[in-house]
């Protein structure tokens, strides 16, 4: 996949704005996940693919990439995959996502 730019036109958008292209990104399969998992600490490729269910090893592959290139992942030697600066600031977005659907929509 190539690199969306906020110049790009995206999935339900042709303006290319960016909360569209970041919602285009988000709304990939297993990108959340991928998100989400690291959001504690680095993980290797191998407990990062247990922990998304075995997601294939191409589409991991394939999604990492596409978060590298976004600066929303960062590869680390002997840790493997972690949270950039960007992505952690994302994840506190994701966290208030989190927090917001228990309240309204747990239990039901």
């Amino acid at each position: 996949m190539a690199r969306k730019t906020v110049s790009q036109s995206v999935r339900g958008s042709t303006t290319g704005r960016p909360i569209m292209v970041l919602l285009d990104i988000l709304g990939q399969r297993w990108t959340l996940r991928i998100l989400w998992e690291l959001r504690d600490a680095p993980l290797s490729f191998r407990a990062l693919r247990q922990r998304c269910d075995q997601v294939s090893p191409t589409v991991l592959n394939d999604r990492l990439k596409t978060l590298r290139e976004l600066d929303l992942v960062q590869r680390e030697d002997g840790t493997g995959y972690r949270l950039s600066q960007a992505g952690e600031e994302l994840e506190s977005t994701l966290l208030a996502l989190n927090h917001w659907a228990e309240k309204h929509w747990a239990g039901r």
